[in-house]
This record gives structure tokens, C-alpha cells and sequence, in this order.
């Protein structure tokens, strides 16, 4: 924006272009000038030229009507008056010897001229280096614009920021609330910087908003901005990464410069831990030296500009803290760390409403049973959610989104896209119904677990079957150790039905168990939860926001791996049985949920616990299932 208006060259022209019509204006001039004849300055006087045939012109010579001759290596040239009128006649030469004597005879002036001269044979040897030069400048121009200016490109950032005054306000943004109150100071220091200097206060350089993706850490940097109305330059730390060293510190340098002669304005720079990443991380061997180039250059910048004079601070994103250099995050760079995390069951209500205020409801709309289905997903995901459930109503041609639109979104959204068309035999599908019922049933009957919303066994997504959509009505950041062993067991229900009723094991289990496994192992190496290894830690954290497997480095004994093998083969075998006695218990209830399944193919969570709780009135036998309020 600020590029565009202080640019003089306001129009984009083709070095190309123009070198082509100076060529062409160049030859006219050295074929006016270089006319050893000067023919052509004389016919700027006036006159006409005609092209004639060499026994056209010997005619006209006979019947003296020609006043004098040129003659040429290939053209023979001729001048003549017709009723006061002068005629230039051109005609290509032949091999006549007689022409000589009739010139003679007829006492016309002729003499000899040469087609080529100085002037044009100069022009003729340097027009390739010409054209060269022209071609030259045309391709670096192109890829001047196409890769950010300098010669290939390499150097400036102009072309890579984007820069802009964004119209995003906080009442924007929802389920941030926490986040947004840590950023109002910044925009009013930026309002009225005169304020906090007349005290004494500086305020902090730079902002790391971190959390996992689709949180809304870009739209939150773009409402400081816009809140503030300043400038906006933002861009990606990959762009600063070229394969030629020193382009990164370059882009570096004209961003800050861009941003001081705009000030006050914000610097943000998305995916930081592109660039920013610990220099230690590499060990004693050197790492990728642009990156680190491009991070020295960083943090020299963080140190070089004062907020008091030019207020410019500097917010970055990342979903990697863990991973940044500790001297970007040191106090007087990154002062400060905003944690904008997924949002909770009231921040996913507004987050629903900001993004419906342009889709048609109909009355039958809940937002906030959308809002408990929807537990621990981001805000992009709500957005994409509503989205999907407006494409739906759109493809049955209803005029209003409906709340059944909504739920199908969120099992897309959860589970895949429902597979119709998809045909398993009646034999998979009786499997498939007593893995699912198996899952259904230990989640209402275990506690810690989460409550079952619907129990399908259309398949769904790229390898699902069918599917136990289990959704906590809340997010959770503890979870404690029976919640763990909740989860096991359930996982464990789809393959102990099969075997408990079919009498025979398949492997649709294969993702339950590698689960479980997992779960388990997380138990005893990283929470500490077993007496395999006490209260000591043997893997290393993993990243907070994008999960991931455990570390690679094993830093134990094959003494300890192998407390570590024989605890999860027998905790799975002792949940396992555990498991198949309570489906034993229910088998008659089970039977009625498969015929159901079998007959609809879709049953809610409703439905399951009041097929169980029929059957244990019917049996006369204490109640097991969770009351949620427990949990």
C-alpha cells in the first residue's frame, strides 16, 4: 500500500516494447541519413515513387521521360517530370550491357550509388548485441516482479509483503476473549503513544501468539491492526528461505525499513519457527546457515528500533514455541507470549454466531448443541462446519439450513464423508454392527468415558465402516488416570463383541488397539501413572498443539523397555477380559441393538442407554450406567 503510493513509475511498461519501437525509428533514420543518393531527402519535398520493370524503365529512358539514373548492385533508380510532377521510379537491375550507350545516346546524367553505407553496415553488427540487452532487461524485469525485485528476484521483499490497513475489528473474533484483553494495550499504545512515554512505560516490542492451527492467531494480529487503524505488513517466515545465503537478512531488513517509514504500523510475521528455530538444535554441527542468517538478522532488527520514536511492534505467530531460539524470546524482542488456545463451550457459541450471521437458519437451529458436539475443535473448524452444513441445504434445495444440516456437517467433519455407495456383504455388515455395539456399550457403562451421541454403520471417510461417535460435552485439559483406562476399555468393546458373539476376531480392530497401545504406553513412559517407572519420565514432551508420536531418542534400558512390554501386554489383556464379562452381562441388549442397527442402520445415544436400561429393568439388576454429572 505505502509502495503503491510513494512509487513515481505508476504505469508497468515493457523494456521490450519500447527498445522495438526505437529499433524501428532507428532504422528509418539511418536509411534517411545513409542514402549515399539522397533519394529519399528529396522525395520529402514531394513527389510520387512508382515500382516498374526493367522494360518499363529502358521505355521511358527511349522516350526521354527520365531526367537522370542511379544505378545500384540490385536496383537501378530514375527520376522524371510528368506535367510538372516529379516521378521516382525504382526497378531491380538486370545484366544489360546496352544500357550504358542509351544513357549516352540520350544524354541522361546517370552515375553509380551503394546500397549500403557506414551508417547502416554500424547498425547492422551491433543490432544482435542490441536485441540481446533488450531481452536481458525483459526477463529481469519479469522475474523482478514475479519473485520480489533485485536481479533474479533475490533481495528485496517488496513483492512479498503484503501490505494493507485491515477493516477486522475485535467484534470480529469470538472465543478469544482471554487473548483479545492481552493485546488491548498494544492498540492503545499505538493510538496514544504520548500517553505511556509521558510515564516512563515502554511498551513490549514484540507479541508471540502461540496455539494450535486454526485458532485464529493471523485474524487476532489483523484486529490489533485494525483496531489500531495502522498498517499491516505481514508475511510468511518461509519467504524470508532462499536457497542463495544472505536473501533472508536482506528481506529482513526492507521489511523493518518498510515498516519505520510507515510507523506506527505492526510487523507480522506468520510461522515463525520457519526462521526461528534454536541454533543449538543442530548440535556442534552447523545447521542451514540462511536460517540462521536470516534469524541473527531478525533479532538484530528486534534490537535496532525504538518504540518511543517509531512505534512498530512486531507480532509472530507458531504453533511450535518449543521450538524457537531463546534469544528471539528474551525480554526486549518477544516480551510477551498470548496463548490463543481452542475455545470453550460458551466461545464456540459466539464463534457460531459471528460466522451464521450470513446463512438462512431455520427455527429448529440449536447453537448450543452444535456448540457440545463440536468439543475441542478450533475456530476454522466451526467456520468450516457451518459452511459445509449451508452446501448441504444448498444441494437438497432447501431455503433454510436446518439443524439435522448442521449435525450431518459435524459427522463429515468428525468421521468423513458418508459412503452410500459404498456395498460390504451382509456378513461384514453383522461385524461391523456388533463392533460398534460393543463400543456403544462400554462408553454408557464406564466411567470416565464420553457420552455416545450416535451409533451408524454406514462407512464413512477412506477405511470406516461404521462408526461410535462419542463427543464430550466439554473441553479437557487434565485428564485423569481412570479416564485413561475409560478409554482403553471402550476402545477394546468393537474387537471383545466380535468375539464374544461371532466367536471370531477381524481386523477392523487394528486402529483400536494401536490406540490403546498408545495410550498405555504414554501412561507409563511420559505421565508417570505405572510402577514400571515410577515417577520418572522416559520419553521427552511432545508438541503441545500438533500432537505427534514420542520422541526417537530412547533413553532407557532394555531392562526397563522390557517392564515396559510385558505392563501393556498384560493391562490390555486384563482390560480385555474385563471388557468381554461386561458384554457377556448385556448380551441379550446387545442382540436388540444389532437387530436395530441391522434394520436402521443409525441409532442415537438416546436410544442405546434406553435399550439398556430396559434390559436392566427388565432383569431386574442394578443400573451401571454413568450418570455424566459423575464425571
Amino acid at each position: 500500500m505505502a509502495q503503491q503510493r510513494n512509487n513515481p513509475n505508476k504505469t508497468n511498461k515493457n523494456p521490450f516494447l519500447i527498445f522495438a519501437v526505437l529499433a524501428v525509428l532507428a532504422i528509418l533514420v539511418v536509411r534517411i541519413v545513409g542514402s549515399d543518393d539522397g533519394s529519399i531527402l528529396n522525395r520529402i519535398g514531394g513527389g510520387v515513387s512508382k515500382n516498374i520493370d526493367y522494360y518499363e524503365l529502358k521505355q521511358l529512358i527511349k522516350n526521354n521521360e527520365v531526367t537522370s539514373v542511379s544505378i545500384g548492385q540490385t536496383i537501378i533508380k530514375a527520376q522524371g517530370n510528368l506535367n510538372g510532377q516529379k516521378i521516382y521510379y525504382t526497378a531491380k537491375k538486370v545484366q544489360d550491357a546496352s544500357l550504358v550507350p542509351l544513357l549516352d545516346e540520350k544524354k541522361i546524367n546517370y552515375g553509380g550509388f551503394s546500397e549500403s553505407n557506414f551508417f547502416t553496415d554500424i547498425f547492422g553488427w551491433l543490432m544482435p548485441f542490441f536485441i540481446l540487452i533488450a531481452i536481458w532487461i525483459f526477463i529481469t524485469s519479469r522475474m523482478q516482479k514475479n519473485m520480489g525485485g533485485g536481479i533474479f528476484g533475490m533481495g528485496s521483499s517488496k513483492k512479498l509483503v503484503n501490505a494493507e490497513k485491515p477493516k477486522v475489528r475485535f467484534d470480529d473474533m469470538a472465543g478469544n476473549s482471554e487473548a483479545k484483553e492481552e493485546v488491548v494495550e498494544i492498540v492503545d499504545f499505538l493510538k496514544y503513544p504520548d500517553r505511556y512515554a509521558s510515564v516512563g512505560a515502554k511498551i513490549p516490542k514484540g507479541v508471540l501468539l502461540v496455539g494450535p492451527p486454526g485458532t485464529g492467531k493471523t485474524l487476532l494480529a489483523k484486529a490489533v491492526a485494525g483496531e489500531a487503524n495502522v498498517p499491516f505488513f505481514s508475511m510468511s517466515g518461509s519467504s524470508f528461505i532462499e536457497m542463495f545465503v544472505g536473501l533472508g537478512a536482506s528481506r529482513v531488513r526492507d521489511l523493518f525499513e518498510m515498516a519505520k517509514k510507515e510507523a506506527p504500523s505492526i510487523i507480522f510475521i506468520d510461522e515463525i519457527d520457519a526462521i526461528g528455530k534454536s541454533r543449538a538444535a543442530g548440535g556442534m554441527i552447523s545447521g542451514n546457515d540462511e536460517r540462521e542468517q536470516t534469524l541473527n538478522q531478525l533479532l538484530a532488527e528486534m534490537d535496532g528500533f525504538g518504540s518511543e520514536t517509531a512505534p512498530v511492534i512486531v507480532l509472530a505467530a507458531t504453533n511450535r514455541p518449543e521450538v524457537l531460539d531463546p534469544a528471539l524470546l528474551r525480554p526486549g524482542r518477544f516480551d510477551r507470549q498470548v496463548l490463543v488456545d481452542k475455545p470453550d463451550f460458551n466461545g464456540r457459541v459466539e464463534i457460531l454466531k459471528v460466522h451464521i450471521k450470513s446463512v438462512k437458519l431455520a427455527k429448529d437451529v440449536d447453537l448450543q448443541e452444535i456448540a457440545k458436539l463440536t468439543a475441542g475443535l478450533a475456530g476454522a473448524d466451526l467456520a468450516n462446519i457451518i459452511n459445509e452444513a449451508a452446501l448441504l441445504a444448498g444441494r437438497g434445495n432447501h431455503k433454510e439450513v436446518s439443524q439435522k444440516h448442521f449435525k450431518e456437517a459435524v459427522e463429515r467433519g468428525i468421521a468423513g464423508l458418508e459412503k452410500k455407495s459404498r456395498r460390504i456383504s451382509p456378513k461384514e455388515k453383522k461385524i461391523v454392527a456388533y463392533h460398534e455395539s460393543g463400543h456403544a456399550v462400554i462408553s454408557e457403562m464406564t466411567k470416565g468415558s464420553d457420552r455416545v451421541n450416535k451409533v451408524s454403520i454406514i462407512p464413512r471417510g477412506m477405511a470406516a465402516l461404521g462408526y461410535t461417535l462419542n463427543t464430550p460435552e466439554e473441553n479437557k485439559y487434565l485428564i485423569q488416570k481412570h479416564e485413561l483406562i475409560a478409554k482403553i476399555d471402550v476402545l477394546l468393546g468393537g474387537r471383545a463383541a466380535e468375539e464374544v458373539f461371532l466367536g471370531e476376531i477381524s481386523t477392523g480392530a487394528s486402529n483400536d488397539l494401536e490406540r490403546a497401545t498408545d495410550i498405555l504406553k504414554s501412561m507409563v513412559s511420559y505421565y508417570g501413572m505405572t510402577d514400571v517407572s515410577g515417577l520418572m519420565v522416559l520419553e521427552k514432551p511432545r508438541n503441545a498443539f500438533l500432537g505427534g508420536g514420542m520422541g526417537s531418542a530412547r533413553e532407557f534400558s532394555e531392562q526397563t523397555a522390557e517392564s515396559m512390554d510385558n505392563y501393556i501386554k498384560n493391562t490390555l489383556n486384563e482390560r480385555y477380559n474385563s471388557v468381554k464379562q461386561t458384554l457377556t452381562d448385556y448380551k441379550e441388549a446387545i442382540e436388540e441393538m444389532v437387530a436395530e442397527l441391522l434394520d436402521k442402520e443409525v441409532i442415537d445415544g438416546a436410544r442405546v442407554r434406553e435399550i439398556l436400561s430396559d434390559y436392566e429393568k427388565k432383569q431386574g439388576i442394578p443400573t451401571r450406567l454413568v450418570e455424566r454429572e459423575e464425571m
